[in-house]
């Protein structure tokens, strides 16, 4: 007879994705055995610093197919699912276990609180309650299929460890020993690559404004690689190393292997106006000026709800380029506005080229996409495909969202899908 098993259930990674999948599997299957294995010292530490340590646990779309859009990869996998668990279960979820959300603006969810805590609290209240074990400090080492159908963990303390059912949710990151697991027990993985990332640029139109946002910008890859065909719009925030904000960031994430493979080296064209980078819009508009604003200094007369500093650094360079002098910049009005100079300066507003240099990895927002290949995983149950007992939930799958609560969104749906699934086959199995 085969050894009797020590847990039911494996989960390594004790984020988002590993503690939901462990609390729905007891919460079906009462009577489990789970274990939460995370190296590090502590767990949930993105859901810690996630919304700027308030936790943007979900976003406020509520038809499947429309957050399926979202996804740069994942998009199609995650309809079914979704329709399963969306926004609207894990909102109830959260609210019925005494952390009350709230919707903000631009649909983002958070907790009431404002404190990332509320909800790292839950999660160990209920993990506590249900009785799943959870082991900080602990560095899987692998994990193998026996021969009596049982899975063994090997930690680095030199433990073995058996289980009916093992559970791989270590995210993104490529450290943390999913990724390896994963292809020992025979699974192809998508090469990561940072999905979410801010650009790094130097460029006199947008230095000494760090802070400055434009809410309605669009921003796309420019020649010579507009091959690429990256575009999104949203707000943009100026940093002290170039461009943030969640226009920068869906392009990042829509275009992050097109991106890599560019040594992140390549030139963007930013409409402040959000026109979608049209220059016809523009010209028409300043037409208009000059004979609804006769007395306005161009340079003193922000458009487009561009801000003031950002506004004079766009008309400063614009007009250089038509030939004007400094003097002659701060006196222009309107009227004397030329065509040429019009056109000058409609380029910096609707077709503004920033050479991008380099990413930075804005902490609270990385993410990776690549991952297990998603065709080797049963989104009906997260099984694997290639080897009965193994499930799969969160980054550690090749699936990455946008900015705004989706990822974590992704975490919390396949994670209760497998934990749902896991408790099912250990009640067949008992």
């Amino acid at each position: 007879m085969p050894d009797s098993p020590e847990f039911d259930l494996i989960v390594i990674g004790g984020g988002a994705a590993g503690f939901f999948t462990a609390i729905t599997c007891a919460e079906f299957a009462p009577q489990a055995r789970a274990l939460i294995l995370e190296k590090s010292s502590k767990v949930l530490g993105k859901v810690k610093i996630s919304g700027g340590g308030r936790c943007n646990v979900t976003h406020a779309c509520f038809d499947p197919r429309e957050l399926a859009t979202f996804y740069p990869r994942g998009s199609k996998q995650l309809i079914g699912p979704f329709h399963r668990w969306g926004p609207t279960e894990t909102m109830d979820w959260f609210e019925s276990r005494d952390v009350p959300l709230k919707i903000e603006t631009d649909n983002r969810v958070f907790p009431r609180s404002d404190d990332s805590q509320s909800v790292i609290d839950c999660f160990a209240e209920r993990a506590k309650t249900s009785g799943v074990a959870v082991r900080t400090g602990t560095a899987v080492t692998g994990a193998l299929k026996r021969d009596d159908g049982l899975v063994e963990v090997g930690t680095g303390n030199g433990e073995r460890i058996k289980s009916r059912c093992l559970a791989l949710t270590t995210g993104g990151s490529r450290d943390a020993g999913g990724a390896g697991i994963a292809a020992d027990f025979g699974h192809r993985l998508e090469p990561p690559a940072p999905s979410l990332f801010t650009f790094k640029i130097d460029d006199s139109r947008i230095a000494g404004l760090p802070g400055l946002s434009v809410g309605n910008a669009s921003v796309r890859v420019a020649p010579p690689n507009d091959a690429v065909g990256l575009e999104a719009s949203g707000p943009v925030l100026v940093t002290h190393w170039g461009l943030s904000g969640p226009g920068i960031l869906r392009v990042s994430a829509w275009g992050a292997r097109e991106l890599q493979r560019l040594g992140y080296r390549f030139e963007i064209a930013v409409d402040w106006s959000g026109g979608g980078g049209r220059i016809d819009p523009v010209v028409e508009a300043f037409e208009r000026l000059r004979s609804d604003s006769p007395k306005r200094a161009v340079v003193n007369d922000p458009q487009f709800d561009i801000p003031s500093r950002l506004w004079r650094s766009l008309v400063e360079t614009g007009l250089r380029e038509a030939g004007k002098s400094t003097e002659a910049i701060a006196e222009l009005r309107w009227p004397h506005l030329s065509r040429e100079a019009g056109l000058c300066l409609a380029r910096q507003v609707a077709d503004c080229r920033l050479r991008v240099n380099g990413k930075s990895m804005n902490k609270e927002e990385f993410v990776t996409c690549g991952g297990v290949d998603l065709d080797e995983v049963n989104f009906r149950t997260m099984e694997s495909r290639v080897t009965p007992g193994l499930f799969f939930a969160g980054e550690l799958l090749d699936i990455d969202g946008i900015t705004g609560g989706f990822n974590f969104q992704a975490a919390w749906t396949t994670g209760r899908i497998a934990g749902e699934a896991i408790a099912e086959c250990i009640h067949n199995r008992s």
